[in-house]
């Protein structure tokens, strides 16, 4: 649940909500910590501990249990995660023999205040920005032997803002959940593989499952590199980027709680400069080809962070997973496909990443096709 003022539930909050919620004949008779007497005295109460409410409506004397959410370590850290967890209990409990019934589900507000949620799918508005989607210089640049100047710049331009992004620090514990989510979450590599079909010519059950295996192994390979944690966009594709026409950068959706591995960025950026151009060309050359050289050398240079082509493997195997997908991209040619799964499977099964020279690495591998 969002965090009330210093983080408390206050009588004075549930009354106001019962007058809200029944009228304003409805009185808070008590509260106490769930499981312990009874108590006359009203008291305010911290988060995390359900709380057993008596109040009345019309006379009619009624109980409930307030339930709210503390941060933990087990996929409950983001706001985000403890308001879906909240939400799924109200969407499940209703209706089960035996079961307490949902009443209400909804956020406490910076005020302290308990502010209802309306049933039904959650919208959420933004701001809006003018802009061109990157992709389009990306498809542009896919036909060319060599960047404009314009190519260049915006490349510089997109390593620097994530040079100045990944320069905030965030706790050990997001960069282990980064990985988590990286490999195990429906949106990550195990998620991934259950999207392609069984009898996908390419991509077979027993290529996806070496990989997930391989992938584990770097999870544990990684773990205690948390004093890498950093913020991160966590979606950095050419989808969610916008350039104006005086070359002012939009960045769209950040996204899966906005920290952890750096990695992530560079490599969702980066691969899209491979997969643009292996559709165009058939190979990785060309201006692509320039430009990722440029934030590559760029980000290496200005972030010092020589570190990431040691860890940036599992990251690259989640976007070329992505990539590769025909649920995603169904028009993508089987070569190009499995050219980007080669890619993720030598860098897994540790091959050195030399941002300089990544051909060898692109080379198809028929004999991991089956």
């Amino acid at each position: 649940m969002g965090q009330g003022r210093d983080n408390i539930i206050t009588p004075d909050a549930i009354g106001r909500y019962l007058r809200a919620a029944y009228g304003a004949r409805a009185r808070l008779l008590g509260m106490a910590p769930l499981g312990l007497e009874t108590q006359e005295g009203l008291k305010a109460y911290g988060y995390g501990r359900p709380l057993h409410v008596r109040y009345e409506v019309d006379g009619e004397r009624r109980e409930a249990v307030l339930r709210t959410m503390a941060p933990d370590p087990f996929g409950h850290d983001r706001r985000s995660d403890r308001v879906g967890a909240l939400v799924g209990a109200y969407d499940t409990f209703g209706g089960v023999a035996g079961h307490v019934q949902p009443l209400a589900v909804g956020t406490i507000d910076a005020d302290g205040q308990l502010v209802p949620l309306a049933s039904g799918e959650p919208f959420f508005l933004t701001t809006y920005a003018p802009g061109t989607l990157y992709a389009r210089d990306l498809g542009a640049a896919a036909e060319r032997e060599h960047a404009t100047p314009r190519d260049l710049g915006r490349a510089v331009r997109l390593a620097r803002w994530l040079v100045d992004l990944h320069a905030g620090r965030e706790p050990a514990g997001a960069y282990a959940r980064d990985l988590r989510d990286t490999l195990g979450s429906g949106e990550g590599i195990f998620g991934l593989c259950d999207s392609y079909p069984a009898d996908d010519p390419v991509a077979t059950p027993a290529r996806l499952e070496a990989l997930e295996r391989a992938a584990v192994g770097w999870r544990w390979r990684l773990r205690d590199r948390g004093a890498r944690a950093r913020r991160t966009h966590g979606d950095f594709h050419p989808f969610n980027l916008l350039f104006d026409d005086d070359d002012h950068l939009t960045v769209l959706d950040m996204s899966r709680g906005g920290a952890g591995e750096p990695a992530d960025d560079v490599a969702c950026l980066t691969l899209n400069y491979v997969f643009f151009a292996l559709r165009t060309r058939g190979a990785f050359t060309g201006a692509l080809r320039e430009l990722w050289g440029v934030v590559w050398q760029t980000y290496l240079e200005e972030s010092g962070d020589r570190a990431i082509t040691e860890v940036v493997a599992p990251w690259f195997a989640w976007r070329a997973l992505v990539l590769a997908s025909p649920v995603w991209y169904p028009d993508v040619a089987d070569d190009v496909r499995n050219r980007l799964l080669s890619f993720a499977e030598r860098l897994l099964d540790g091959a050195t990443f030399d941002p300089s020279h990544p051909e060898p690495l692109l080379e198809a591998a028929p004999e991991r096709r089956s």
